[in-house]
């Protein structure tokens, strides 16, 4: 695995967002899961609930923000390309949620990175065996970074 490249974007103005140094750190635990995956490139944009909410309406049919979105990258036919996708995260969903389950807003950043990379990926939680088999890695890459249990709440 090369080194990470990610394209951080804040399209509102908070403090509390998630530093590069962050991101970096929380895919690394991800890649570091997958290390013959080649793509190595992914945008993390950060937004607010009227944005989130268009895209969950225009992409999944869900009129109401949510806390994140993944937009896996397909390579068009004959190209390769290291980009994994996009990472469209909703501060105030993120913050709110963090508030009403008692975490640390970071943990759930970081659960929430997490969460949407390895959607990226291709993992899924539609099915239950599939939903198990993501949150168990979940609950692995976070332990890892010291965070408890996102599911035990």
């Amino acid at each position: 695995m090369t080194d990470i490249v990610i394209d951080r974007q804040a399209a509102i103005d908070e403090p509390a967002l998630p530093t590069l140094e962050q991101l970096t750190h929380w895919v690394g635990c991800v890649f570091s899961h997958h290390p013959d995956d080649e793509r190595d490139e992914l945008t993390i944009r950060f937004v607010d609930e009227a944005e989130s909410q268009t895209l969950n309406r225009d992409y999944r049919g869900k009129d109401k923000p949510t806390n994140v979105l993944s937009f896996p990258f397909e390579n068009p036919p004959g190209i390769t390309l290291p980009l994994l996708g996009d990472l469209v995260i909703c501060h105030a969903v993120v913050a709110r949620e963090a508030d009403e389950q008692h975490k640390p807003l970071v943990n759930h950043y970081a659960h929430m990175v997490i969460h949407g990379t390895l959607h990226l990926m291709g993992y899924d939680h539609i099915e239950e065996q599939e939903a198990e088999a993501m949150e168990q890695l979940e609950r692995t890459l976070l332990a890892r970074l010291d965070i408890p249990d996102p599911y035990h709440v």
